[in-house]
């Protein structure tokens, strides 16, 4: 919906969606980029077709009307001008705007009614009863030669123009009201953005769809997990591997721990049994599943990915092993809260080298939509309804109905030209530089929000760790130290040099206080 709501979200989708086609799309978490798209160039063309057919209707009613209708261009752009500034300055252009109108629009009627033909037009009468000579002037020069039936013309132009106006926000808000319906948006075949014509636009959607979801992530070096949203206390674990002289050793490699690891998390979609069958918490949809990053560096282009099904396998059983730097293998712990609007993603990556075993926990969350783009439906639900409403806001409208025209066609042009010229069809392949869902989100969730993050990461880090300890213990090594040594590298990082018998925490600020009992034996868990 924030396609058809904000032109400047809208351009940064296309730019980055359609426009730069070198760069491959971030991972989609519960959206289809796609659709995004596809929705962004229709409210595109919808918008420019509007403008076209608005500054047509002010150019003809302009070279008709004996230019009466070109000095509503002033009020139209300090009115067009009131919406590209902030503060005092707006509300300067905003009431200067209103002004010019209404008197335009009164020298626009007098002309209709004979007040243009002559010079002894009663303009200088009128104004002078209102001590307005300079105004009275000013009309009378406007309005000489013009005829009656040019300003008639004129206010048919301006009624036509209002007319446009309308029809433009009637058509957006049947398509937030009613196409976008949750009754109707999951039919994606009966969507009518879906259907738009051009090779370049299903060439681009089919490479989309292939590259949000697949398991293999194409990276852009300075952004990594671009697409899962921030990052919310990184840690990395380093902690000796130790044989344990009463166990036998077994093999410990990188896959027994996350296998481990695995059974443990998928045990957080199970309710308490004393719960019943109502239970709605959303860690029983908790995902789990592998993924691979890798540079995007060195591919000609950009369908060299190798996003197939046995590419993707060689990638993961290699990367889990290997502890490289630039491929990089992850379980990837993803719950998607608030109906998907605020998505929480854990990546766990095991390595271990010189007999230390590193652990490393990334979080991200990804925050919910901005709220006028979430309430955009309820919104403008009651807008058919309202006619007075509808006839008011349009009319209000028409004088920066110009400008607005103008600034649509104006920022067309860029895009016209660089996709005219190719756009970046040629240009080596590059990760994604920005998520379309990231530029929609807020900065933080509410306070049960932010609650829920909180509960969701500590479910995941909990039983992380404990996969972890039971993995190192059963294949014969000692957990003293994993449990001794907790370094949490987030704001505010706390060292746990011991941890046993005592009570610790993740996060800013944590604390760890010991509360009574003897010393950990060797060996012990």
């Amino acid at each position: 919906m924030g396609t058809y709501l904000d032109p400047v979200y809208r351009n940064r989708v296309i730019d980055e969606l359609y426009l730069n086609e070198q760069r491959v799309v971030a991972p989609s978490l519960g959206f289809d980029a796609a659709r995004v798209l596809a929705h962004a160039l229709r409210a595109r063309r919808l918008e420019t077709q509007w403008a076209a057919a608005i500054l047509g209707l002010w150019v003809v009613g302009t070279l008709v009307s004996g230019g009466l209708l070109a000095y509503f261009l002033i009020p139209g752009l300090l009115l067009a001008f009131a919406s590209l500034v902030r503060g005092t300055a707006a509300s300067v252009f905003r009431w200067c705007g209103r002004a010019a109108t209404v008197w335009f629009l009164f020298t626009l009627g007098a002309a209709a009614f004979g007040g243009g033909e002559d010079g002894d037009s009663g303009y200088a009468s009128s104004y002078d009863s209102g001590g307005g000579d300079v105004l009275g002037s000013v009309a009378e020069s406007i309005t000489a030669g013009v005829r009656p039936w040019q300003a008639w013309f004129g206010i048919g132009v301006l009624v036509l123009i209002g007319l446009c106006v309308a029809g433009r926000r009637d058509q957006f808000a049947r398509v937030l009201t009613v196409e976008l319906s949750p009754a109707r948006f999951p039919d994606a075949t009966g969507d009518l953005a879906e259907q738009a014509p051009g090779q370049r636009f299903r060439r681009l959607t089919h490479r989309i769809r292939l590259e949000q979801h697949a398991p293999l992530v194409m990276y852009q070096e300075a952004r990594p997990f671009c697409g899962a949203g921030r990052a919310h206390d990184t840690w990395v674990l380093a902690v000796e591997l130790r044989p344990d002289e009463e166990k036998e050793q077994q093999p410990l490699s990188n896959r027994a721990i996350l296998d481990r690891i695995r059974p443990l998390l998928e045990q957080l979609r199970v309710p308490s049994e004393y719960a019943g069958p109502g239970v709605r918490d959303r860690l029983r949809r908790l995902e789990i599943d592998e993924c691979v990053f890798l540079p995007v560096e060195g591919l000609l282009r950009r369908d060299e990915a190798p996003y197939g099904a046995a590419e993707f396998e060689q990638h993961r059983t290699r990367a889990v092993e290997e502890g490289g730097e630039k491929r990089r293998h992850f379980l990837r712990i993803r719950v998607g809260g608030w109906e998907e609007e605020l998505v929480v993603t854990v990546f766990v990556r095991l390595h271990t080298q010189g007999r230390m075993l590193m652990l490393e926990v990334a979080p991200h969350v990804l925050a919910p939509v901005r709220a006028d783009f979430k309430d955009a439906d309820r919104t403008w639900q009651g807008f058919h309804d309202n006619r007075t409403g509808r006839i008011a806001g349009a009319a209000v409208r028409v004088p920066r109905s110009v400008g607005d025209a103008l600034l649509t066609l104006g920022r067309g042009v860029p895009y016209a030209w660089r996709l005219l010229t190719g756009g970046h069809a040629q240009a080596l392949p590059d990760g994604p530089a920005l998520s379309v869902r990231e530029l929609a989100a807020v900065g933080r969730g509410s306070t049960f929000q932010e609650m829920d993050v909180a509960r969701y990461l500590r479910s995941v880090q909990d039983r992380v760790s404990r996969g972890v300890r039971l993995a190192l213990g059963e294949a014969g090594y000692e957990t003293g130290e994993f449990v001794q040594k907790i370094v949490n590298i987030s704001n505010g990082a706390v060292h746990i040099g011991r941890a046993d018998n005592s009570s610790f925490a993740f996060g800013d600020h944590a604390r760890a206080e010991t509360r009574g009992g003897s010393a950990p034996q060797k060996g012990s868990d």
